[in-house]
């Protein structure tokens, strides 16, 4: 169960969506020719006259590190795909240059001065890695928009409801007596825990809510009180304060309590960028709905799926009987577009490789060897060595013509590019979505 496989006309307006095996049919017979490879879309060679289209219905399920996308057709799933961020990276990486700048002002080297009265932030900034995420997002519902016919986009705009998780009275006690409202809290305890039991670190077995000063000894039911343990544990703990249970277990003690009083971070991510996410949505025109992550998981779990992102995606907001019609999401990863310095340093500071103006200059107009530029997306059929077989990625070019192939799982080296036909030219993802006989996909 793949994909459906978009379709544009010969004006590139988005046409229904089509199976594979039609899709083949019409390239087979030259009535259509590929598009675009990610995600797969074909063009008709021929115009053809006004239909009547199915409309579809985008789904987002945002995280902190991976987002879910599903397209929806009648209650079908019918496309699906995994997107996942960077925003780590460009964190850890704008950190890494301010070390390094704030070492260069202490030493007697060449340094930038500090700069101050050029640094007002504007109205609803986001840091970098945060901003990462939304225009990434972003992208790729505007990339869809051109390849089907959606008419509307359902989001999660919150993962958690913060407010009612810490005073279920905010609202009343009916949302607290709701169905909905257990799902909430259970969600952020699995997703602070790390979905493993806080007492013994068992996983994979079902879990229960757990007060961490009893209620029967004046603890309460916000979220900083609560955890999450297994049956065992539960039962063995009862009514006894955690400090008593742990006795013996200082260290223990320690970790779950700090822990139950820290901020989820990957949560504060997706708050931190729902709104603007869900503004920018807007602003594309196609009418937007939006649900929370506990509502996600009550659907998901009526429906008895496996936890998936993109199965998540499919179940934000009103989802009736779904049909899953495609198990294999695209899998999409950012990559970047390179680096950009024009000295590269150690982990200590100091130059390691300093380019002069001729090599930055010479750089700068050589972008292709061989007909390949580093960031394609390239399909290495290896008959012969000791790297005989398919290999699909991203390459990264060499003036010498053996060039490294970056999977999603490993870098191959020494890939010759007699080996290599291009599929995708870059863009600044690296996909997955390859047959099981391929390396690293």
């Amino acid at each position: 169960m793949s994909n459906k496989v978009f379709v544009i006309d010969t004006n590139k307006h988005p046409l229904e969506p089509c199976s594979p095996t039609v899709a083949k049919k019409l390239l087979k017979a030259q009535k259509a020719a590929i598009f675009r490879q990610y995600p797969f879309t074909i063009i008709l060679k021929k115009a053809i006259g006004k239909q009547e289209l199915k409309k579809c219905q985008l789904k987002l399920d945002p995280g902190s590190k991976t987002t879910g996308i599903a397209i929806i057709q009648e209650n079908q799933l019918i496309w699906a795909a995994e997107l996942t961020h960077r925003g780590q990276q460009i964190k850890d990486d704008l950190e890494s240059r301010s070390s390094l700048r704030r070492g260069r002002r202490v030493r007697k080297t060449r340094y930038r001065k500090p700069r101050f009265l050029n640094r007002t932030r504007e109205k609803g900034w986001l840091a970098p890695s945060l901003e990462h995420r939304v225009l990434t997002t972003l992208t790729w519902v505007n990339k869809l928009i051109k390849f089907c016919p959606i008419d509307s986009i359902a989001t999660e705009l919150v993962r958690f409801d913060t407010q009612k998780i810490n005073n279920p009275e905010i609202s009343g006690k009916q949302y607290q007596q709701g169905t909905l409202y257990q799902y909430e809290v259970r969600e952020y305890l699995l997703e602070k825990f790390n979905r493993t039991c806080a007492y013994c670190g068992v996983k994979n077995v079902p879990l229960e809510v757990e007060h961490i000063v009893p209620k029967s000894k004046g603890g309460s039911n916000r979220i900083s009180n609560l955890t999450i343990a297994c049956v065992p544990c539960n039962q063995s703990k009862s009514n006894r304060d955690i400090k008593d249970f742990l006795a013996k277990k200082p260290s223990l003690l320690k970790k779950i309590l700090t822990q139950a009083k820290a901020p989820l971070k990957d949560a504060a991510a997706v708050n931190s960028t729902r709104w603007k996410l869900f503004k920018s949505l807007k602003e594309t025109g196609v009418p937007v709905t939006t649900g929370t992550g506990g509502q996600t998981k009550f659907n998901r779990t009526q429906q008895q799926l496996e936890k998936r992102h993109y199965l998540d995606a499919a179940c934000v907001g009103d989802t009736p009987d779904l049909k899953i019609l495609t198990r294999e999401p695209l899998l999409i990863k950012c990559g970047g577009h390179g680096q950009r310095q024009v000295i590269h340093v150690d982990k200590h500071g100091f130059p390691r490789l300093n380019k002069t103006g001729n090599q930055v200059r010479k750089s700068a107009h050589i972008k292709q060897v061989k007909g390949f530029q580093t960031g394609d997306i390239v399909k290495a059929v290896v008959a012969r060595g000791k790297k005989v077989g398919l290999y699909l990625g991203k390459v990264a070019v060499r003036s010498s013509g053996s060039f490294n192939i970056k999977t999603l799982k490993e870098t191959v080296q020494g890939i010759s590019y007699r080996y290599c036909t291009s599929i995708h030219r870059k863009d600044g993802y690296i996909y997955g979505f390859v047959p099981k006989n391929f390396h690293g996909g």
